[in-house]
């Protein structure tokens, strides 16, 4: 049965349990997200000190709010939380976080405590994400239990990409990557040990959830590996799923259970799991952003024929190499294309696949060859790689090519390598839903996925 999680992201009463009136401590960041940073709803600070916070009174217990609580966040050391868990169960609190870390990551004693919580969470039927987590971001309704300041670590713009971690740690550089590359996020969650709420109870809430197109995870280890089978097969059919999976080494697997009390296991079994489910496995952040992109922006590619178009040579034959060993092929343009590009480009240009429109190409030449090789029916998809350090490559390169991206519904990523002149082109492609990477490689890959998740939705069609 799945669960209703929708309280998470968008309660109406907030009950911020260990707020604090010290601007250093984390019930303060918290609160503090919540009373000034956006939140629509009504937040109430529970604390047995009177100190206000933030000019709120508190509350000595979440018994004592006088109205229904949707979301209670628990900021208070780990041996107070089973009793301050009991009175969330008491007051039928629909969800909650707990920050809280002292778990089961630190061994037996830990342990202990964590089946206490467990127990509660059974006895009042309550949605329980963490213990020893970041909690939940949510880019639309404001929700933000994560008790790093923004100084710190920045706050990513709406997007349609969804991310779920086991680590605090690792989500908290993902959303400050995100922030900075100007990254869309729909939601974020980080949820810990899984006391309850787990990676596949998120998989089948965020797999309803209009505003994600793709969702991403970073796992470490699964109790419930049939499930996860199961839940991925049936997303997939719909949404693209991407897991960054930790703990391939021996090492790697014992230092996953000091760290969030996971049981990593075998590799290849996990490896086996992700091929089964539909779910693509990245091998690094890097791949994990850059896919994500692609997928977000880019509708999937049924077919591996593709065209290259460059304005400099060796970048077309290095894509050319990185095509075949990523089971792509580099398509020979038909007669006729051919011929709707020799009308607008130099005598001297390579109109063969890949495309070189040589270092004296222009924005006009680029514009006609894309749009003639996304009329060509033999051509699944593009890689325009648009170099800005030739003479005649002016700004208006970028309006032609968004322009041709949607009016066609090909796919089509971009590849532009240089220094600041290029980064800031390269900035107004991304913000305009075009995927573009720095070096060839990453574009072919980038376009590989693709194909790969249009291979996934027909097997499950």
């Amino acid at each position: 049965m799945e669960k209703n999680l929708d309280a998470f992201f968008n309660p109406k009463t907030v009950a911020v349990i260990g707020a604090s009136a010290d601007a250093g401590k984390v019930g303060h960041i918290i609160f503090k997200n919540f009373a000034e940073e956006g939140f629509a709803g009504k937040v109430y600070p529970v604390n047995p000190h009177p100190a206000p916070v933030l000019g709120h009174k508190p509350v000595k217990s979440v018994l004592e709010i006088p109205e229904e609580v949707d979301l209670a966040v628990i900021v208070t050391p780990a041996k107070t939380v089973p009793k301050i868990l009991a009175e969330c169960g008491q007051k039928k609190v629909k969800s909650v976080v707990i920050i809280s870390s002292g778990f089961k990551e630190i061994g037996k004693e830990g342990a202990k405590l964590e089946n206490q919580l467990k127990e509660l969470t059974q006895k009042y039927r309550l949605s329980v994400i963490g213990p020893n987590c970041l909690g939940v971001y949510d880019t639309n309704t404001e929700v933000d239990t994560l008790f790093l300041p923004a100084y710190r670590m920045g706050r990513p713009q709406k997007g349609n990409v969804a991310f779920v971690t086991q680590s605090g740690a690792f989500g908290s550089v993902i959303l400050d990557w995100a922030a900075q590359e100007g990254f869309g996020v729909s939601k974020f969650v980080s949820y810990g040990n899984a006391v309850d709420v787990d990676e596949i109870d998120l998989m089948n809430y965020l797999h309803k959830d209009e505003g994600t197109k793709v969702i991403v995870m970073y796992l470490e280890g699964a109790n419930r590996a049939k499930e996860l089978i199961s839940a991925g097969r049936e997303i997939s059919k719909s949404k693209p799923i991407l897991c960054l999976k930790a703990g391939s080494s021996m090492r790697g697997m014992q230092a996953t259970q000091s760290h969030t009390g996971s049981l990593a296991g075998a590799d290849e079994i996990y490896s086996a799991a992700f091929k089964q489910a539909g779910i693509i496995r990245v091998a690094n952040i890097e791949e994990m952003f850059d896919y994500s992109r692609a997928l977000a922006t880019q509708p999937p590619m049924p077919g591996n024929k593709i065209a290259i178009i460059t304005d400099g040579g060796g970048f077309g034959v290095m894509a050319t190499d990185y095509a075949e060993q990523n089971n792509l092929v580099v398509q020979e343009t038909s007669e006729q294309t051919k011929k709707k590009m020799m009308k607008c480009t130099l005598p001297f240009a390579t109109l063969k696949n890949p495309v070189d429109l040589t270092g004296s190409a222009s924005g006009a030449m680029y514009r006609c060859s894309i749009e003639a090789c996304m009329q060509d029916q033999n051509i699944d998809g593009l890689l325009v790689i648009l170099l800005f350090q030739p003479p005649n490559i002016e700004s208006d390169v970028v309006q032609h090519v968004i322009e041709l991206r949607a009016k066609y519904k090909k796919p089509m990523v971009v590849c532009s390598a240089g220094g600041q002149y290029t980064e800031i082109h390269r900035d107004i492609l991304e913000r305009s839903g075009i995927p573009t990477y720095p070096t060839p490689d990453r574009a072919i890959k980038a376009l590989a996925v693709l194909n790969k998740y249009a291979q996934i939705k027909s097997r499950k069609a």
